[in-house]
């Protein structure tokens, strides 16, 4: 029989129960975001259904970073806590990375768990993070995207100066304001650190954009791409971006670069016995100001 999903999951610390990590790969194309919406398929939600199939309980997973609609990631961490008698089964035998082959029989192609462990109790997908870090593939090829790369690959119609493009990129690097890049969240802080943002071509000729920060508001780095993009172009010049640190308000002038081209890749954590810490740390900064998400 199938577990009833609306049933709750174990409280984070309860007795009797541990928490694991799972590492994720996903291709965004088809999914409606990492989020659970109604009638719509995240990836939220079908791991969640795949491992209370598996596990016959209900689970709850916490993500480092809710990605939007048709983003990918290859470096996604997500925690979830289990009683302590649901890996009591012959296939799993009390060793959750047993549930890593499990899992990719019943998932399907586009989501994969890679990997499964133990972990304290202090480790919080979410809270704990140090930084996130994003892979952004642009082509401006003129035939656009390689069909091999297509679901990967963002397009862009204008021919693009990746020195040009790298210029700008550097003007935005540091503890900003970003209000100009988010989608607006009510009470959520935009201020962010952005540790790192530069491009490079590869072999194909495709600009790969690596983006870094603590955490990200909703479409932070899309619009980012979008406004070093037009730099890139010519359509804009550097002032123009850098002043965007100076506003306030969502700028509507901000080409929203498409999802397919990002790619979740990496989320850092600190030592176990810093953990505690830095959740605190992170906590209070969510509190004091409304703050969103990472990623």
């Amino acid at each position: 029989p199938q577990p009833k999903t609306d049933a709750p999951a174990p409280e984070p610390g309860a007795a009797g129960s541990f928490r694991l990590r799972l590492d994720i790969s996903y291709d965004g194309t088809d999914f409606a975001g990492w989020a659970r919406q109604i009638g719509q398929r995240t990836v939220c939600e079908t791991l969640e259904s795949t491992l209370a199939t598996v596990l016959r309980i209900p689970v709850r997973l916490t993500v480092a970073g809710r990605t939007d609609a048709g983003v990918h990631a290859t470096g996604q961490v997500a925690h979830t806590d289990i009683p302590e008698t649901a890996l009591d089964t012959r296939s799993i035998a009390g060793d959750p990375s047993k549930l890593v082959g499990r899992l990719a029989k019943m998932l399907p192609d586009d989501v994969r768990v890679r990997e499964i462990v133990r972990v304290t109790d202090h480790f919080d997908a979410r809270f704990s993070a140090l930084r996130r870090h994003y892979v952004y593939r642009l082509t401006d090829a003129q035939w656009g995207a390689e069909p091999i790369h297509a679901r990967t690959t963002a397009e862009w119609r204008r021919p693009i100066d990746v020195d040009a493009m790298n210029a700008a990129s550097a003007t935005l690097v540091g503890l900003n304001d970003f209000a100009a890049f988010c989608r607006r969240r009510e009470g959520a802080t935009t201020i962010r650190d952005l540790q790192r943002f530069d491009w490079q071509r590869d072999d194909e000729g495709v600009l790969v954009g690596r983006v870094s920060a603590d955490a990200f508001c909703w479409s932070m780095v899309r619009s980012l791409v979008g406004t070093v993009a037009s730099v890139g172009d010519g359509r804009r010049d550097i002032d123009w971006c850098r002043g965007l640190l100076g506003e306030t308000e969502r700028n509507s002038r901000i080409p929203v670069a498409e999802a397919r081209g990002l790619c979740l890749v990496g989320v850092d954590y600190p030592a176990d016995d810093e953990l505690a810490a830095r959740n605190e740390i992170t906590r209070d900064v969510r509190t004091s100001t409304g703050g969103c998400c990472g990623g």
